[in-house]
């Protein structure tokens, strides 16, 4: 239970990061939201990678390239899900996308994310 209240906790301040930057980039810098999207996801990602190999499952006995390519996998199909939800959400629900990814993240953060990190990419 600790790897999941603190890969919890790595995914909130990670979520943090990926969200400023998808805020910033769509109301500051004008940029598309689905793009906001994926770039504050990959953002947060290496936040993510960071805090779960050294904080949450401490895995820094582990090789680092195995670990980040496996990382880059379960990221790559975060992302795909984290921007596809996002867009979905938004345009067929009709929510703001602010609503629609922190809908989105909580999902794909607790059903796809935490299971990924603690039995596939930090083994």
């Amino acid at each position: 239970m600790e790897s999941f209240y603190k890969s919890q906790a790595s995914s909130i301040m990670a979520t943090g990061v990926d969200m400023a930057i998808m805020i910033f980039c769509t109301e500051i810098l004008g940029i598309y939201y689905v793009t906001s999207t994926a770039i504050g996801a990959f953002c947060g990602a290496l936040v993510s990678f960071f805090l779960g190999r050294n904080w949450a499952f401490r895995r820094k006995d582990g090789g680092l390239t195995g670990q980040a390519v496996r990382y880059l996998v379960t990221s790559g199909l975060s992302l795909l899900f984290n921007t596809l939800g996002v867009w979905f959400i938004t345009e067929y629900i009709g929510c703001q996308y602010i609503v629609s990814k922190i809908i989105v993240s909580i999902l794909v953060g607790i059903f796809f994310n935490f299971l990924m990190f603690r039995y596939f990419v930090y083994k």
